[in-house]
């Protein structure tokens, strides 16, 4: 039997055994968003650099519920809508916590959140100039994919779609055909409302999976979180059998031939 455990990933010289990236935004509070991650099994988690206190030592703290010393804290730039702002965003995360694995996105627009890939692709290059490991978010295009390899992104993050929709993975075609190009991994990062949505992407070959709404929204944020745990890791497992070729017709799964 395949041991799964030895199924590991690497982004940036850095290897997981998670396939599964959490945010922390949207929870009730900092206890539940911990258990949600401690439920999910997550190495990695996504934090808003203007989330990270670093200013009021009497406020909570993120890092007083989920220890940094343990789970990895993967800052990004959600909210920036140009790349001067996102590099901005980033230099003083830098500064404040020593990050330089980071997860990049640029917004176009506010009512669809969707990435700007001309200010992306600017900021990616700066970034990795400055020696940054940028993970960036973008749209599901496989020429776009590459270009933000070529620039330096140690990790491509096409949606599934918009996010925070929960419409699942809207083209499986463009992302199996990213994942199919990249020499880089490859994460889904928007649009998994629910289990099965995560076990799609792992099966489409995606080296994980990035998610906060479809858990911090949920009725029971923690049950959620431990559903798409096992989600991820089915998907995975599904990925690695080498699914049944799919046919236009019946195929009987006992002979027909000697029947009475």
């Amino acid at each position: 039997m395949t041991d799964i455990s030895a199924d590991t990933w690497t982004v940036a010289g850095r290897t997981f055994t998670s396939r599964l990236i959490v945010g922390t935004g949207k929870y009730k509070d900092f206890e539940q968003n911990a258990a949600a991650v401690a439920a999910s099994g997550a190495e990695i988690v996504t934090v808003a650099v203007r989330r990270v206190n670093v200013s009021d030592p009497k406020a909570p703290m993120l890092t007083d519920y989920i220890d940094p010393k343990k789970i990895t804290y993967l800052p990004n730039t959600a909210g920036c809508f140009t790349a001067d702002d996102a590099i901005r965003t980033l230099r003083l995360a830098r500064e404040a916590g020593g990050w330089d694995l980071v997860k990049l996105e640029v917004l176009g627009e506010a009512r669809t959140l969707y990435p700007d890939m001309r200010e992306t692709l600017k900021a990616t290059e700066i970034l990795a100039k400055e020696g940054f490991l940028p993970m960036v978010y973008c749209v599901d295009d496989p020429i776009a994919a590459k270009q933000l390899e070529d620039c330096g992104a140690v990790a491509v993050m096409p949606l599934g779609a918009p996010i925070g929709s929960g419409l699942g993975i809207q083209n499986k075609v463009t992302v199996r055909l990213i994942v199919e190009g990249a020499k880089v991994p490859v994460l889904v990062d928007a649009g998994v409302g629910t289990a099965s949505e995560a076990a799609v992407a792992m099966e489409l070959g995606c080296d994980g999976v990035l998610m906060n709404t479809a858990i911090a929204e949920a009725k029971d944020p923690v049950r959620m979180a431990r559903a798409m745990k096992y989600a991820v890791m089915a998907g995975r497992d599904a990925y690695l059998s080498g699914r049944m070729a799919q046919r236009r017709y019946a195929d009987p799964s006992s002979p027909l031939a000697g029947l009475i």
